[in-house]
């Protein structure tokens, strides 16, 4: 029971660790998110939690329980090392034509840049705004979600997790990027976040 909420909790907290690189980045910005939008965002990754967790149960009804898990445990893994690379991957020079530029995804130039998400440059993320946003940051909780249904640690349980997390953990970074601008914090956050997710793939393989 209780390494099933260790993994529970480690799963939300890796799910969200990109959230705080977004509120420290708004709070450092003084781009303002509101209650309604903070739990708009959660309610999201809670959802993509627990979507990700129903298609891992069912696969384990026409798979193994060991190849389940395994499954579940790999797919951890590579997104974390994936995670974990995300702060490369934006450092590297890209050529590529205005036209490209403009044509880019939506979701990937807010991953990139987090401020990408406030359109309008109201300096305020509206519910629309929020939307969007939120399902950018639900990306990383699908690993989580398929993982808690794959190897049956309550997939309910863990999406509430995600979605308390979300909801915590960018609302504080918020307040801290806004109060003592820590903009170093953002890489950081995403290598703890893919190490983390690689930690819990390694435990469910191993």
């Amino acid at each position: 029971m209780g390494s099933i909420i260790i993994t529970i909790v480690a799963i939300a907290v890796a799910s969200n660790l990109d959230n705080a690189g977004v509120g420290i980045a708004y709070g450092a910005r003084g781009i303002t998110i509101s209650w309604v939008a903070n739990a708009l965002i959660a309610g999201i990754s809670g959802a993509a939690t627990y979507l990700a967790g129903a298609v891992g149960d069912t696969m384990t009804q026409y798979v193994e329980p060991r190849y389940a898990i395994l499954t579940g445990g790999t797919v951890m893994l590579l997104v974390g090392i994936w995670v974990l690379l995300e702060p490369w991957r934006r450092r590297c020079p890209k050529r590529s034509s205005d036209k490209s530029q403009s044509t880019q995804n939506v979701v990937t130039r807010i991953l990139q840049d987090p401020v990408e998400a406030d359109f309008d440059r109201s300096q305020t993320i509206s519910i629309k705004e929020a939307l969007v946003l939120g399902i950018a940051l639900a990306l990383n909780a699908l690993a989580g979600g398929f993982d808690a249904g794959a190897v049956h640690i309550g997939v309910l349980e863990t999406a509430l997790a995600v979605a308390v997390c979300s909801y915590l953990l960018l609302g504080i970074s918020a307040y801290l990027g806004r109060k003592y601008a820590a903009n170093t914090l953002g890489d950081k956050a995403t290598y703890v976040a893919g190490l983390l997710l690689m930690f819990i793939g390694f435990h469910q393989i191993w």
